[in-house]
């Protein structure tokens, strides 16, 4: 840790999210984290810094990376899981190769595709409890997101029908996770069944509000879609078992729309963006409100996705945003305390 940073985030971790790091080796990227001063990672399921399949054959590998984290004094709040979870419920297409071990990827046909996906993420709780994580992070993928638009016309059995799909698929994977003692918890995210305020009511009510399974919070797919995440965080409170922080834009100069014109991250024609926290438009200090008033004690984790700001330069950026904003906590003594004219206050010590 930097001799000018504090480890002091009321009482929560920051961590620091690796999936957009995978190209650099993970000692290397603990080398870095630990001096820009964070506390941990939120490591990715990826063969360079979690190998979700080599951990599912060898549970002793994950204590070979558990000792490469201690030995830079870091640990692992989280794995994220994003890239396999993504292929548990999708429609399984040419674009999941990229995203997939050429284990689970296989012949690639869909729904062997799905079934080994499956296979590893129900392996993948027990591995997180030999890191010391008691989360995995991440995505399942979606029956119904493809027909978000209910054109050409949807019948609302077809989004049940979906919904169904997704349940039948996720409780086996959940039960390894109850076997665990680890929580799954999904980032609310367009893409995913959970991608809003009532997908995420819907998407809870069939799984029978599993304990095993609750959320990720992202203010940033929020922003866009123009909710609050603090309303969401209040509402959703036991559901929130880990939160990543990421920053976004919006333009509106009546050209730009909210659903991104096929135009790539970074291009001032797109109606909205990702950039490193603190740059953007996300109401932070509102959403470390909601958090202090609901009692979250876990992680806040930094992801970067910020075309405008090389990644070296983000993320102790962030950090200092964050170390700074979460110094926001409630207040040890009510402010109309004060007021009492008895002296009771005086006596009780207060």
């Amino acid at each position: 840790m930097n001799a000018n940073e504090t480890n002091d985030a009321g009482g929560r971790p920051v961590t620091l999210t690796t999936v957009q790091w995978t190209d650099v080796p993970l000692p290397d990227l603990c080398r870095d984290a630990a001096s820009w001063g964070y506390d941990g990672l939120a490591l990715a399921c990826h063969p360079r810094h979690f190998d979700a399949v080599r951990a599912a054959a060898d549970p002793s590998y994950a204590d070979e990376v558990r000792a490469l984290l201690d030995a830079h004094g870091l640990r692992v709040h989280a794995l994220a899981a994003h890239m396999i979870g993504q292929a548990l419920c999708d429609p399984v297409d040419h674009r999941h190769r990229r995203l997939l071990p050429p284990e689970i990827w296989g012949d690639g046909d869909p729904e062997g595709v799905r079934k080994r996906a499956a296979r590893v993420m129900t392996a993948l709780p027990a591995a997180a409890a030999r890191l010391g994580a008691d989360t995995v992070v991440g995505f399942t993928g979606s029956p119904v997101w493809h027909m978000f638009m209910l054109f050409p016309p949807v019948e609302q059995d077809d989004i049940d029908a979906g919904y169904r799909e997704f349940a039948s698929r996720l409780h086996p994977v959940l039960d390894a996770f109850d076997a665990a003692g680890v929580r799954f918890a999904l980032e609310v995210h367009p893409t995913e069944v959970a991608y809003d305020y009532w997908t995420t009511a819907r998407t809870l009510d069939v799984l029978g509000h599993r304990p095993a399974f609750g959320l990720n919070l992202d203010p940033s797919h929020f922003l866009w879609q123009g909710l609050d995440p603090a309303v969401f965080a209040v509402d959703y409170r036991e559901r929130i078992y880990h939160v990543d922080l990421k920053d976004a834009v919006r333009r509106e100069d009546g050209r730009a729309g909210v659903l991104g014109s096929h135009l790539p991250w970074g291009n001032p024609r797109r109606g909205w963006d990702f950039v490193t926290p603190g740059h953007g438009q996300v109401d932070f200090e509102s959403l470390l409100r909601a958090l202090n008033y609901i009692g979250y004690a876990g992680p806040l984790s930094v992801e970067w996705e910020d075309a405008g700001m090389d990644r070296g330069v983000a993320a102790p950026d962030a950090l200092r945003y964050v170390r700074a904003l979460t110094r926001v906590r409630p207040s040890a003594a009510a402010f109309d305390s004060a007021f009492d004219a008895s002296g009771k206050a005086d006596e009780d010590g207060a």
